[in-house]
């Protein structure tokens, strides 16, 4: 697969089958190269300033309206009914959700979503949502699109093929990718697959400021990867479903050919993928933990500067030297919301119970930190210059908004672990009023 490079950039991608699809001089010509319609993609209001604006122009064999109807869809395990439960702001962890075994349960990337929490309305473009991801089947002859937002997938076991109408992109564990409203897709995997999703409303995904850091560090503009186009000219005389994600509920719609049928495409607006390997990490080099913000891979702001609804943050492997420092995270209780997952490894700060595969969730003002172990462990440590988080991956979506749980994610999954404060009941007071 080939990819062109660049966060956000005005790409242009032809098949190369097709050698002079695009139009020259205008995006709309009365007649386009090759009998192909002209589309535009906006993932902007038209009138946005430019440096927000976005959009892409696809030239396809058929335009994408070309469908039956849409029908409503049984969403199973998808939801924005934040209110199907009462609230619970425990410290909440989860083991590893479990992967349906095929043949006996097939499931594919949209029939395996499950959302675990979340806040806002989609109508309202405000919110977002934490789904789980489990499935053992490609998508066959179906595609899905958000009109509710945009979908930062994280794949934990096993890689995903996606196509989309931009091309192709293969997705492994220890990458991320984005596919942003409106951009058909579909999954294909090689066994049993399981992952997490950051969904936001009424945003896009960006990089963050880089203030006093200076023009280089974080995830760097040229190690994202935008897909070069990709078509196939297919009839599907059995029907290919599209699956349209709207106000929080699934429809599908049948169509006679295939929706990948996009010849050539130019624009800013279009999916991408990102491998967690190349962020350049900054950390405290004298004394003290810094925020985990100095982590930051991608932000969708708020109107509020400074203020996420919703940050993706990594935990990638690094050197510790601070001295005179404990060194893990420290305690603490914040006014945002905390889901963190773990691609692989050991998270540094609770080495039993958080699993690849599992997730955890600190809520709004819901205190949190290292477990006993350790705390002890890290406060006897001779402070040397060690390597941190060699072989792991953690992550954490970050948020402003007080996110719900769903029944699923309380009680169906039946995979909370309700053993989780136990880890801090070790804990023991260290005071010593003589101290000096």
């Amino acid at each position: 697969l080939q990819y062109m490079s660049g966060f956000g950039n005005e790409h242009v991608s032809e098949d190369p089958r097709c050698p002079g699809a695009l139009p020259e001089g205008q995006n709309n010509p009365q007649v386009c190269p090759y009998g192909l319609y002209a589309e535009q993609l906006s993932g902007s209001a038209f009138t946005c300033p430019r440096a927000t604006n976005k959009r892409s122009w696809l030239y396809r064999i058929l335009p994408s309206v070309c469908h039956k109807p849409f029908k409503p869809l049984e969403e199973g395990h998808l939801t924005h009914d934040w209110d199907e439960i009462d609230p619970d702001p425990n410290q909440l962890r989860w083991k590893p959700f479990e992967i349906p075994k095929a043949p006996q349960n097939k499931m594919d990337f949209v029939s395996g979503l499950h959302t675990l929490c979340g806040a806002g309305e989609p109508r309202g473009r405000n919110g977002i949502a934490v789904h789980i991801f489990v499935c053992n089947t490609s998508m066959i002859d179906r595609c899905l699109y958000n009109s509710d937002g945009d979908f930062l997938i994280v794949p934990q076991q096993g890689k995903l093929l996606i196509t989309t109408e931009f091309g192709k992109m293969l997705v492994e564990p220890n990458e991320i990718c984005v596919i942003q409203q409106g951009m058909r897709f579909s999954v294909e995997v090689f066994g049993e697959t399981r992952g997490y999703i950051l969904e936001v409303y009424g945003a896009h995904f960006e990089l963050p400021d880089l203030g006093p850091i200076g023009a280089n560090g974080l995830a760097n503009p040229r190690d994202f990867l935008v897909p070069v186009a990709w078509y196939e000219d297919r009839q599907v005389p059995g029907g290919y479903t599209v699956i349209s994600k709207y106000q929080g509920k699934l429809f599908a719609a049948q169509q006679d050919h295939s929706p990948y049928n996009v010849v050539a495409w130019h624009g800013n607006y279009t999916p991408y993928k990102y491998h967690l390997e190349k962020f350049m990490v900054i950390n405290a080099v004298a004394f003290d933990h810094a925020d985990p913000s100095i982590f930051t891979v991608l932000t969708a702001k708020t109107t509020r500067a400074g203020v996420a609804l919703a940050d993706f943050v990594i935990f990638p492997p690094r050197w510790g030297v601070a001295n005179n420092t404990f060194r893990p995270p420290y305690y603490h209780r914040n006014c945002m919301s905390e889901f963190m997952g773990l691609i692989k490894g050991h998270y540094e700060a609770k080495e039993e119970g958080f699993q690849p595969g599992g997730g955890s969730l600190h809520s709004m003002m819901t205190p949190h930190g290292p477990d006993a172990d350790c705390f002890e462990k890290a406060s006897k440590a001779k402070l040397e210059p060690e390597r941190v988080a060699d072989g792991t991956m953690a992550f954490m979506f970050e948020s402003s908004l007080s996110l719900a749980v769903t029944k699923w994610g309380l009680q169906t999954s039946n995979r909370l672990d309700k053993n989780y404060y136990k880890c801090w009941e070790p804990l023991k007071s260290h005071f010593n009023p003589k101290f000096k």
